[in-house]
């Protein structure tokens, strides 16, 4: 007797869907896109809190708000790279 799993991959895999396999290439890649925006949203918030912790405290909460803003527009960046190499496979 198959299990859930065993029938919902069979399932899957006839629907034209299954797993996509990476190449080294690929998976290099998105380690590198990985890597870079790590580092770079590393920046964007030591940045942003080494203003906040100078600012008034009017002002911290507009500086951690942009803060979040760009870490969510770097992320969202990264993501779609990442994508575009899934895209490939």
């Amino acid at each position: 007797m198959k299990s859930a799993y065993e029938i919902a991959m069979e399932r899957l895999t006839q629907a034209g869907g299954g797993t996509k396999k990476l190449s080294e290439e690929q998976r290099a890649r998105i380690a590198d896109i990985e890597k870079r925006y790590e580092a770079r949203i590393a920046e964007t918030r030591v940045s942003h809190e080494s203003q906040a912790a100078a600012a008034v405290p009017e002002e911290r909460a507009e500086i951690l708000a942009r803060m979040t803003e760009e870490i969510r527009n770097l992320e969202e960046k990264r993501d779609r790279e990442k994508d575009a190499v899934w895209a490939e496979a």
